[in-house]
């Protein structure tokens, strides 16, 4: 198998998680929604562990890649994708439901879009 092989395997692996994301913010009207029931603050933990996992596997991507795969997608933001993962994962407890949820409804479908891309262009090209 190889390396572009995996490389797809992964970059899928995301993508079937960060798909879960739209489901999941759907209920979700307002920042607030995110803190006010049970139910939102499940969401908003199932959704900020998802965005911990990619946003973890991105920087191992970036860093196997030298930096050269995620360049070539300059419609993200990747330095704010990866960093969000750090600020989860050491500030958990202080997640701004306002960002999340500006983050879900404005940074993730073009995220999604951007990783079909990779994928597909993987696929496409297997020389690249």
């Amino acid at each position: 198998m190889s390396d572009r092989t995996l490389l797809r395997e992964r970059l899928q692996m995301i993508l079937d998680a960060l798909e879960r994301i739209p489901r999941r913010f759907a209920p979700i009207k307002t920042p607030d929604d995110f803190v006010t029931s049970q139910s939102g603050i499940d969401l908003m933990d199932s959704i900020c562990m998802v965005l911990l996992a990619t946003g973890e596997e991105f920087k191992k991507i970036d860093r196997e890649t030298e930096g050269r795969l995620l360049a070539s997608y300059p419609q993200v933001t990747w330095r704010g994708a990866i960093g969000l993962r750090d600020v989860l994962a050491h500030g958990y407890f202080q997640i701004d439901p306002e960002q999340l949820y500006t983050i879900c409804q404005e940074n993730i479908p073009p995220l999604i879009e951007t990783v079909q891309e990779m994928i597909q262009n993987l696929e496409d090209d297997p020389t690249s």
